[in-house]
């Protein structure tokens, strides 16, 4: 008589993969051998983050997108310094006043026209896909709008009460200025972002003539400043380059939605005419080489967007394009058509492609609650060993030297954890309820 062997079950059929991080069935394949019980669980949500992804979703997108926000994040911790003053408050400085050799750093950091592409090629996407269901704009628009928004309000409602306490417990003007305006500046970027969603018909008709319309109106009122001075009316009139100079990465992240710069020629033209037509500026029309606001000089490439800001943006643009194949396939897809699958899922191992995926994820579905409390955290770190008393170098002390620098990178991974608290408090306010349980990574 046979005798099965207990160890001879058949497997049980692998069950559909829902959201990761929503909930949802555990991952079916065999335990991983060999590996602590917290690695295998790991191991199972990175698998479903990739089983989640429809498989014609660009991931090289997410990845951009990724990129994008780091870098404003990372730039803006380097460069925001909160300085303890002799008379007991705080004030804000910057590296950049004291050591302008660092300027070409920003370079790197300075990634707003590679947002706004994406969210350009975003944004007609999502509009296409509602006006083909039968969605009217305003209701597209005001979901869209209502996604930026929503996560705002957590953060208003809790300085509001920080700023409370500070004026009831006496504390002096300049310090509440300094710390409101470092974490309150930075939201012009939704402002700008909501008015060009707005836009989105707009560019979808016309793609890459609304570009070009925008890039000559500032460099209009980048020579009217150049001829009469950049005070009263003709610094108000200036403030229209905000929208203008962003509208140029994303009218062109619409043209790229639309099957423009299929070639690798296109894209090289965009960086290598961005990069001389930026270095040219700076060189010989005297505008600066930092691309983010210094306290000091009378231009800033930022406050509004110069020429040498949206050439930069061109030169931003032409490089993500030609990443988009190297990006593809360091998360492991293989084409913008199609994800690598293994077809039996039950038997995949997470490779190494697989864990830089999930963390893309990971940070763009939370990408607006991390741009909006990541000031926060850095002040939460810089304050609390000021209220025990404790001076610390790196946090508290003038940025006028190379010292500086490595103490702040020291203390970045702290700023991560204290950002990483927040994000897990307040990221249920960016998900939309909608996709609850779909099953799918949404844009």
């Amino acid at each position: 008589m046979d005798r099965k062997c207990p160890h001879d079950r058949p497997p049980s059929p692998t069950r559909a993969f829902s959201h990761p991080l929503l909930g949802g069935p555990p991952h079916r394949g065999p335990p991983v051998p060999d590996r602590p019980l917290r690695f295998q669980r790991v191991h199972e949500a990175v698998l479903r983050i990739d089983a989640a992804t429809p498989a014609d979703r660009d991931r090289a997108v997410d990845v951009l997108r990724a990129l994008a926000i780091a870098g404003v994040v990372l730039g803006h911790w380097l460069v925001s310094a909160v300085v303890l003053r002799a008379g007991g408050h705080l004030m804000g400085d910057s590296p950049l006043a004291h050591m302008p050799a660092l300027a070409p750093l920003t370079w790197l950091f300075q990634t707003l026209a590679l947002f706004f592409f994406v969210g350009g090629r975003v944004a007609v996407r999502s509009y296409v896909s509602a006006r083909a269901a039968g969605t009217s704009y305003r209701t597209w628009l005001g979901r869209r709008l209502a996604r930026l928004v929503r996560p705002v309000v957590p953060l208003a409602v809790t300085w509001a009460m920080a700023w409370a306490g500070l004026v009831a417990t006496g504390t002096a003007h300049e310090t509440i200025h300094t710390l409101v305006w470092l974490v309150f500046s930075p939201l012009w970027f939704l402002a700008v972002y909501a008015a060009l969603t707005a836009c989105t018909p707009l560019v979808v008709r016309h793609g890459v003539r609304t570009a070009v319309v925008a890039g000559l109106l500032v460099a209009a009122l980048d020579g009217a400043r150049a001829l009469f001075g950049d005070d009263g009316a003709a610094g108000t009139v200036r403030l229209l380059n905000i929208p203008a100079a962003w509208l140029i990465p994303y009218a062109l992240g619409a043209a790229w939605s639309a099957g423009c710069f299929a070639r690798r020629r296109t894209a090289a033209a965009l960086l290598l005419g961005g990069t001389c037509a930026t270095a040219a500026l700076i060189l010989w029309c005297g505008y600066p080489a930092s691309m983010v606001g210094v306290p000091g000089p009378l231009i800033s490439n930022l406050s509004p967007p110069t020429v040498a800001a949206v050439a930069f943006g061109l030169a931003q643009c032409g490089g993500a394009l030609l990443l988009c194949g190297p990006l593809r396939r360091l998360v492991g897809q293989q084409s913008s058509t199609g994800a690598s699958r293994v077809p039996d899922r039950g038997n995949r191992r997470a490779r190494p492609a697989h864990f830089l995926w999930a963390g893309v994820v990971l940070l763009s579905m939370s990408a607006l609650t991390v741009f909006l409390w990541h000031q926060t955290a850095m002040l939460t770190t810089t304050l609390v060993p000021l209220g025990l008393g404790v001076f610390l170098p790196g946090l508290h002390t003038s940025p006028d030297g190379p010292a500086w620098v490595l103490l702040r990178l020291a203390w970045i991974p702290l700023f991560g954890a204290v950002l990483l608290a927040f994000r897990t408090l307040f990221q249920s306010y960016e998900r939309p309820g909608r996709n609850a349980g779909q099953g799918t990574i949404s844009t």
